[in-house]
């Protein structure tokens, strides 16, 4: 089961974390609602290639990657979202559009957005369409080191 795999990495590096079981869902919005977390503090992982190389953008649940805002941060020339039939075998424990945003525990970078810092803690999809973990958000930086950059267009449109 995935979440075992994630529930001792995060033991071994002393996280402390709370997992939430929730009836099945599958899109983000479903997920937010059956877990009683409001979207902008559950994160998603979404599949995308930066200049062909497979990575994960993370970003709040009610949002999407904005993908001309990953280009010019990354300085790559292409960014696309990433096929279901691309990545599938890369998580073979996990749930298809289930992976847990630690792309460290699979050697792939991971971009997470500006806005996920808002909050103390991070909530995600724990490898299953039915359980979600919650931990500290300096936690989630500390072990994925993801590079933090603006992915979506939300915070813009909001201050406008």
């Amino acid at each position: 089961m995935p979440v075992e795999k994630l529930k001792r990495y995060l033991e071994s590096e002393g996280v402390k974390y709370v997992t939430i079981s929730h009836s099945q869902a599958f899109t983000a919005q479903e997920i937010a609602a059956s877990a009683h977390i409001p979207g902008k503090e559950l994160a998603k992982t979404v599949m995308v290639k930066v200049d062909g190389e497979m990575a994960m953008a993370v970003l709040p649940a009610d949002d999407r990657v904005d993908r001309d805002l990953l280009r010019q941060a990354t300085g790559a020339e292409t960014v696309e979202l990433a096929s279901e039939s691309e990545f599938r075998d890369v998580f073979p424990s996990c749930e298809l559009g289930a992976m847990p945003p630690f792309g460290n525990l699979w050697g792939m970078k991971v971009f997470s957005d500006v806005r996920l810092a808002e909050d103390e803690e991070i909530a995600f999809n724990a490898g299953s369409h039915s359980e979600l973990v919650r931990l500290a958000y300096g936690d989630f930086v500390r072990l994925v080191k993801p590079e933090v950059v603006h992915l979506t267009t939300r915070e813009h449109v909001l201050a406008g």
